[in-house]
């Protein structure tokens, strides 16, 4: 479903957003702070997983705390995903192939507002959910 140009896309339509490159993936900032990027998996990442580990590409992305991740993950483990690597940081993991384009949209916006500094966040509040 989602590509990285629809990620690119979403993640630039954002408040003072830009894309860069970290070890060789691609990572979108909004003021030299990471809130989603590209994520693939290890080795150890696809042993810990074993027959779940997805084979497509895997976005990272800040989510507000750990209990919004094991949220996600709970209501959606064809999408959402993490591993030990991430154990006690609020950063979930998602299937891109299968992440469509409303969820991309609010999984960005929602990580965007985990890392933007304050001032922006009041100048530019994130819709809120139904």
């Amino acid at each position: 479903m989602a590509t990285w140009d629809d990620v690119a896309r979403t993640c630039l339509a954002l408040p003072q957003t830009s894309e860069g490159v970290s070890r060789g993936w691609r990572q979108w900032k909004v003021r030299d702070k990471a809130f989603v990027w590209e994520r693939p998996l290890g080795k150890k990442d696809v042993a810990e997983l074993g027959d779940a580990a997805p084979t497509g590409p895997v976005m990272a992305a800040y989510v507000p705390d750990e209990g919004a991740k094991a949220a996600l993950v709970a209501e959606e483990p064809e999408l959402y995903f993490t591993t030990s690597h991430f154990d006690g940081y609020a950063t979930v993991l998602c299937r891109l192939d299968r992440l469509g384009q409303r969820d991309l949209t609010e999984l960005a916006t929602e990580a965007w507002a985990c890392r933007a500094p304050r001032r922006l966040l009041a100048e530019h509040p994130p819709p809120q959910g139904p």
